[in-house]
């Protein structure tokens, strides 16, 4: 017989919490960080909050968005069925599938109509970046050739949650962009595709089982933890470019920890840590950068 503890522990999760697990929290600092460094880049002085408060929202409500697409697509497809990582709402069925797919739907749309406000506030173009985030946030894994299933995830990943979200945030500020801000977005981006890359290196059996060919199931797991480092040393050259060497050095040291833990042996669900450290990390990173650049700025 089960003890209570355990019993308990095996228990599904409840009406909201559900929710709050398929939306990934440990994903949303890859939505928060870059659109905080872009802002603070600004001289602190010049930040203009509002457009700011907008674009941290439209990066939650993509991210959000882009989760439950996420969820949703992986469960009708069954890649889920052999997944090791943290709980899926669509796979569970304790939520109809079509009800996780009306759920990306309202936070893209929430996305969108913030969006709208910011662009009128700023430059139409930022539709055209907006539109297409909200379509690589659903062709993830989305569609009958979801990009994710063909190892161009990082790819996607570099481009929204690094260049668009930093260099966006802080091109709305005043209309112009600093060169520094290019390397600023380098950092913010490798830390989202290195906490991808935790994600996937995890996942990397049932990845092949399901026939979802990510970065990281194509080239094993040896060489995908040198992927995760080449993401690291990424980080620090940008930090070390955009804002001073010192800061490159400390971003490489914070992340020793998940180093060593990427080219440790463990595999499957002995990576479940990797994805914390990264997650934390990331968080610790964006307090960094945020120091570093209110005292070099």
């Amino acid at each position: 017989m089960s003890s209570p503890s355990a019993s308990a522990s095996s228990a599904p999760p409840g009406p909201v919490r559900r929710w709050v697990l398929a939306a990934r929290p440990r994903t949303l600092p890859a939505a928060l960080v870059p659109v905080v460094v872009g802002a603070v880049a600004v001289r602190p002085l010049s930040i203009c909050w509002g457009r700011s408060l907008l674009c941290a929202f439209i990066a939650f409500a993509l991210q959000i968005g882009t989760n439950y697409a996420n969820d949703y697509s992986d469960g009708i497809r069954g890649t889920d069925e052999v997944r090791v990582g943290p709980f899926r709402i669509t796979a569970s069925k304790l939520v109809p599938a079509t009800h996780v797919r009306n759920a990306s739907f309202v936070w893209f749309a929430l996305a969108a109509v913030a969006g709208l406000g910011l662009s009128a506030l700023t430059s139409w173009w930022l539709l055209l970046i907006g539109a297409s985030a909200i379509l690589a946030g659903w062709f993830y894994t989305g569609g009958p050739h979801p990009y994710g299933y063909y190892g161009l995830g990082e790819v996607f990943v570099m481009a929204y949650f690094g260049f668009a979200a930093t260099v966006g945030t802080y091109y709305v500020q005043h209309l112009s962009i600093d060169s520094h801000v290019w390397w600023l977005a380098l950092t913010t981006g490798s830390a989202a595709c290195a906490l991808l890359e935790a994600n996937n290196l995890r996942d990397i059996d049932g990845d092949r089982l399901s026939k979802k060919h990510t970065l990281a199931s194509l080239l094993g797991r040896q060489r995908a933890a040198w992927l995760y480092g080449a993401f690291v040393i990424a980080m620090a050259l940008g930090a070390g470019l955009g804002v001073a060497i010192v800061s490159g050095v400390l971003v490489f040291v914070l992340y020793v920890p998940a180093l060593l833990i990427a080219f440790s042996s463990r595999t499957g669900r002995e990576l479940l840590v990797l994805l914390k450290v990264s997650s934390q990390s990331q968080l610790v990173l964006g307090v960094l950068l945020v120091v570093s650049l209110l005292i070099v700025r």
